[in-house]
Formats: C-alpha cells, sequence, structure tokens
C-alpha cells in the first residue's frame, strides 16, 4: 500500500530513505547524498529526509541520520549547536514605534554580527558597543570554562579559538536577529547562531580526524565527507565531549544573546513589557543520544529539529518570509523530527547572480533590515515555498503561531 505521508528512496544493499518531501522538489544530487549516506553500515533502520532537503557537505541539509557504534562528525557539520531561540512578549504592534531605523540600529550595536574585525577577534563591549554588562557573558562562560579547558587539555589547538570572545555575538551567512509580530499582534524577539568559532574548530578537527582514520584502516566510503569515528574509539569518546560542549555553548550563546536583544529593546520602547511568555531553544545542527524503536541510538540531525510529542520548535521562514512555532506529534517514523526552515533552491552565488538589488527590496517590502548587494544571497527566492514545506510536514508537527518579522538584523 502506498504511504501518502511520506516517499522512500530504495536501493539495493542499504537502508531505506524515508522522505516527507510531497509537493516539494529535491534535486538529485541531493538524493545521491542520501543513498551515500544509507549505505554506510552503522545506520539505524533507515534516514528521515524533511521537506527542507537540500545538498551538504557529505550528507544532505534536512537529515535525520540514526546511528549505532559510529558518529559521522561532517554530518554534523562544522556549525555545531546552531539552532534557534524565539520569546513571546507582552508588547503589541501598537506599541512599536512608526519608525523602526533606530530599533534596528540599536540592536546591531547590542549584538555584535557579521564578519568584522569586532566579531571576530574583539569584544564588543570593550569598545563600548554593549548594552549588556560583560557579567552576562562571563556568567555564561563560567558555566562552560572547566570543562573547555579539560577538552583542550586532550586538544590543545582548540585553546587559541574565538570561544569565549565569540559568546553573544551573531556571526553571519543565514543567521540572523529578528523582532516579529504574530498572528495575534503579540511582539517576538527571534534569532539564529551556533556554537561560532570555537564550533567551527571542533568540527573541522575532528572531521580531519575521522578521514585520517578511514586511510589508516582501509575503509572506503562513496564520499570522503561520511568520514566516521567508530565507538570505543579514543576519537569517538573526544568527539563526543567536544560536541556535546559545543552544542551548550551554543545554547548559552543564544541565551546571551537574548538578554542583549531585550537590553536593546528597552532603551527604545520605553514601556514596561514582560518577555519568555513563551520561549523555545532548540537546536538544529547536532547529535545527541535518544531512544528509538527499541534502542538507545545517536540521532544526528543535520539541518532538522526535535519534534517529540508536545515539544515546541521553530521553523524559520527566509528574509522576508513568515515563520512557525510549532508542536511536535512526536511521529516515529521521523525519529520525532521537522525541518528547520525552508531549505534552500540554490548557491549564494546562483542568487547573486540571478537577483537584483532591486528584486531583493521588493522581497522585503515592510521589513526594517539591510537593503544591499551583500544581502542578495539570503533573497527568500532563494529558498523553497515555506508554505510547500509546512504542508508537507503536516504529519511531524502542528502550528501554534505564524510570525512575521518586522525587524530583521543580518550578520
Amino acid at each position: 500500500m502506498k504511504n501518502e505521508e511520506y516517499e522512500v528512496l530504495h536501493t539495493e544493499g542499504s537502508r531505506p530513505v524515508k522522505m516527507w518531501t510531497r509537493g516539494v522538489p529535491v534535486e538529485e544530487a541531493a538524493k545521491k547524498q542520501l543513498r551515500n549516506t544509507a549505505t554506510l553500515p552503522f545506520i539505524y533502520k533507515h534516514i528521515a529526509v524533511m521537506p527542507d532537503v537540500h545538498l551538504g557537505k557529505g550528507s544532505t541539509i534536512g537529515s535525520v541520520i540514526p546511528t549505532l557504534g559510529a558518529v559521522i562528525p561532517a554530518a554534523v557539520g562544522v556549525d555545531i549547536g546552531c539552532g534557534m531561540m524565539a520569546a513571546k512578549t507582552t508588547l503589541t504592534a501598537s506599541d512599536l514605534p512608526d519608525n523602526l531605523g533606530p530599533l534596528r540600529s540599536a540592536i546591531e550595536r547590542a549584538i555584535p554580527h557579521g564578519m568584522s574585525p569586532k566579531t571576530r577577534g574583539h569584544r564588543g563591549r570593550d569598545e563600548g558597543s554593549w548594552h549588556t554588562p560583560p557579567s552576562v557573558v562571563d556568567a555564561a562562560w563560567l558555566q562552560l570554562k572547566d570543562e573547555f579547558d579539560a577538552i583542550c587539555l586532550k586538544t590543545p589547538k582548540l585553546k587559541n579559538t574565538n570561544n569565549y570572545r565569540h559568546l553573544g555575538t551573531l556571526g553571519s551567512g543565514n543567521h540572523f536577529v529578528e523582532v516579529c509580530l504574530d498572528e495575534q499582534g503579540s511582539v517576538w524577539f527571534m534569532l539564529h547562531s551556533g556554537s561560532r568559532g570555537v564550533g567551527n574548530a571542533i568540527g573541522t578537527h575532528f572531521i580531519e580526524l575521522a578521514k585520517q582514520d578511514m586511510r589508516t584502516h582501509f575503509i572506503n566510503l562513496p564520499d570522503q565527507d561520511l568520514a566516521y569515528l567508530a565507538e570505543g574509539t579514543q576519537h569517538y569518546d573526544d568527539y563526543v565531549e567536544a560536541v556535546g560542549w559545543a552544542q551548550r555553548f551554543a545554547r548559552n550563546n543564544r541565551e546571551v544573546m537574548m538578554q542583549n536583544l531585550i537590553a536593546a529593546v528597552r532603551t527604545v520602547i520605553h514601556k514596561p513589557f514582560q518577555t519568555h511568555v513563551e520561549a523555545v531553544n532548540c537546536h538544529h545542527n547536532y547529535v545527541q543520544k535518544e531512544h528509538h524503536f527499541g534502542k538507545d541510538v545517536l540521532v544526528t540531525r543535520k539541518g532538522a529539529v526535535s519534534a517529540r510529542a508536545g515539544e515546541l520548535g521553530i521553523i524559520p521562514g527566509s528574509m522576508g518570509a513568515k515563520s512557525f512555532i510549532v508542536r511536535g506529534k512526536g511521529n516515529a517514523d521521523s525519529f520525532h523530527s521537522c525541518s528547520h526552515g525552508a531549505g534552500r533552491t540554490m548557491s549564494r552565488t546562483e542568487a547573486k547572480r540571478r537577483f537584483s538589488l532591486a528584486d531583493q527590496i521588493r522581497a522585503t517590502e515592510g521589513v526594517e533590515c539591510r537593503k544591499d548587494e551583500n544581502v542578495i544571497d539570503e533573497i527568500p527566492m532563494a529558498y523553497k515555498d515555506i508554505d510547500a514545506v509546512m504542508l508537507a510536514q503536516r504529519e511531524l508537527v502542528d502550528v501554534v503561531h505564524i510570525l512575521k518579522q518586522v525587524v530583521c538584523v543580518k550578520g
């Protein structure tokens, strides 16, 4: 009998690939990556594919990869713990100023972003640009420091990374901070970032170690970026420790930025307000141990969000498009997962070639945001139709709130 919920890719000698992609185009190169990953002998049961799936490094973005006895560092990637945080406030649309420009400027001053020297190697607060006292960052770092020092004893090269310096910074690319309105006119704060420079260094280091292990043991793979670390080895144990720490860094990073964001808004909107009326802080690039189909397994979500029954998650659209606060349905076949966004349909280079600044301005009409050539690669048309993505995963999540941004700060 045909399954109406998902489609299945079958390849002889490999695990099935279950795809929640009905009505959403999937590129052939992404399907090839999925088939390659499904051939690995330690894949547990099947791979689950979300509707925002697209080509990634080694394995596709928008896939859920359960494993027994091994982990693939490149599947987790180098933006370890990247994810979303959203907080509902007691403010309403009528509390926002008519001119949102000063609000965006206050947020940009409060949260170091982009690739300027300030965010690469210097704390913005040293230059007087922070609204939140340094103690907020220091308190968050104290929760991380001891374990990081222990990790650095095993991998000394990590000590000289942007770790403490990047805590509370946004980064670049598709990372963003937004002020949004829900369907009732309530104001939400939302942001997207991960473990920054130190997470990148951890991911890069262990991806290379995994490749070295494959060469040492003469293991041939369909793609070298599927190199894995086997359970019971020192490299595996060190990676699990380091990746877990990076994911905690990412969560703390979002918490610090949210505090900075709230403080910045208070400098512009003087009406007293409360935050965290509802709040979500969720990863979408990470690995953790979970129980599925009777076994404890490692689940790697590469561009996917946990969606256990009743669990809240965030599915952002693109710059200028709506986003969703969702509640998981606990779908077993998806390993309790949903998409992490709309998913790109083209590369950043292709987006810049195909679209103009005028296109970008039209696509972000009504949003207080950057409107320049350096953000054309984030134009909404470079992403899949978020409505089609949500329809394809209707068996995975229920929509709780629909958010539309009115202010967007890009890295």
